[in-house]
């Protein structure tokens, strides 16, 4: 039982489980503005699917990205004691764990619908392919924060099959927020990037310059929540939860400087992790609630 419970710790630890709280927020909006609208309602078959779906990208997705960046992970100091390198997992088993993953994904989404079914090699493509962009482009962060856009417009598809305007808003609102606290997080590794050959906007600009492009993705993120407000007449709760996520916004600019990265683990974890999860509650109680 005790091995058993390591295995499972160290899966765990492998996709970073903890930080589902970078998605799932947003994917439970985008399912509860599709099952308030006019026709439709509350699935809990369909609610148990999207989550299904959502853990299933996103685990593929950094098993994936642990995978295919096990060469850089084994010579970076910071990275070393990931799963992979220091061999708690092989590579071999984590591939079969990124394939696995990958098929419970498509399984999932063909229960829900058939537009699920075939967005979904769409959705895997994105968010495997990152894993190899910081490899020719410094853009890589706008990859990762396309491919954890997709679940609020996702989750919207599951509930209605079809695309509508205010899922689509939040998730720019996804892309714009994670591009810009990846581009933060990135810049623990901006001279080993530059010294491996890898891409980042750090490891390409100076550290001011590229929390400048942080600070712009951000402020273009704080836009997006008052466009989606206003777009989707949400009441005091939503407005409540977006005044504290701006404010979280803010704070982690605050805190890391180009010379002093002593608090980026709190800015990109911490900070947003929380954020995320009060503004994600806010949209889901506004709408439930008024």
């Amino acid at each position: 039982m005790k091995k058993l419970f390591g295995r499972t710790r160290d899966y765990f630890s492998l996709v970073r489980f903890s930080h589902t709280v970078f998605a799932l927020p947003f994917a439970l909006a985008g399912y509860f503005i599709g099952a308030t609208e006019p026709g439709y309602g509350f699935s809990l078959k369909t609610f148990i699917l999207v989550l299904a779906c959502m853990v299933f990208a996103r685990s593929a997705a950094m098993a994936f990205n642990r995978w295919a960046d096990v060469r850089f992970d084994s010579i970076n100091p910071r990275t070393t004691i990931r799963e992979i390198p220091s061999g708690k997992i092989t590579p071999r088993q984590a591939m079969v764990f990124v394939v696995a993953s990958s098929l419970l994904f498509i399984a999932s989404a063909a229960l829900l619908n058939r537009l699920t079914l075939v967005l979904s090699p769409v959705a895997l493509a994105v968010i495997l392919g990152y894993s190899y962009t910081k490899r020719f482009t410094p853009l890589c962060h706008l990859v990762l924060g396309l491919g954890l856009s997709l679940a609020p417009i996702g989750a919207y598809i599951a509930v209605t099959g079809h695309f509508a305007l205010l899922p689509l808003i939040y998730s720019l609102i996804v892309l714009t927020w994670v591009s810009g606290f990846d581009i933060i997080y990135s810049l623990q590794d901006d001279q080993f990037d530059r010294e491996t050959g890898l891409y980042s906007i750090p490891a390409v600009m100076s550290r001011g310059k590229a929390l400048a492009v942080s600070t712009a993705l951000h402020t273009l993120t704080v836009a997006l929540v008052a466009v989606a407000g206003v777009t989707g007449g949400a009441g005091y709760i939503y407005w409540a939860g977006a005044a504290v996520f701006i404010v979280m916004l803010i704070y982690q600019h605050l805190i890391v400087k180009p010379d002093d990265l002593s608090r980026v683990d709190l800015a990109f974890g911490t900070t947003n992790g929380i954020a995320g999860v009060i503004f994600g509650l806010a949209v889901v109680l506004d709408l439930l609630l008024l």
